[in-house]
């Protein structure tokens, strides 16, 4: 049953961030210590050997990471806020500075993100498709979503 408030909309009492969930869809938050780094143009934006993977349906698996483990150096604080009916809404957007470029909106975090992926928490997620990420020593190639 949906319900239509004046400004938001619920799924019995739970609100509905963008639009209902599919219930096809599903969405993981798992920690790991796999080892995690992220770049831009040679610049390096994280690394990590405590990620938490999050793994929802349709996209590549994101690589969030704790703060004190992501160079802030190279990351400029942006007025970007998104919302995510499996997460909730951002926090914070980053757009990353590397050399004379800076790019849009490449990293972002969910302070007080949704219960069923709480492990994300304050952490930093950047791009896939947008940052050279390697996994334990390999590195991964670029995929195209929609967000490319």
């Amino acid at each position: 049953r949906f319900e239509w408030s004046a400004l938001s909309w619920f799924e019995e009492d739970e609100p509905i961030y963008g639009h209902p969930r599919n219930p096809y869809a599903r969405v993981d938050a798992l920690r790991s210590h796999r080892h995690v780094t992220v770049a831009v143009d040679g610049v390096l934006l994280a690394d990590t050997r405590s990620p938490v993977m999050l793994f929802e349906t349709g996209l590549p698996t994101r690589y969030y990471i704790d703060q004190t483990d992501v160079t802030f150096e190279h990351l400029e604080p942006t007025s970007t806020q998104t919302l995510c009916p499996y997460k909730g809404v951002t926090s914070a957007y980053w757009s990353v500075r590397a050399g004379d470029t800076v790019q849009a909106d490449l990293a972002w975090t969910y302070h007080t993100p949704l219960p069923a992926v709480a492990p994300i928490a304050n952490m930093v997620a950047f791009y896939n498709e947008k940052v050279d990420i390697t996994l334990d020593g390999v590195a991964l190639p670029r995929p195209q979503t929609h967000f490319s």
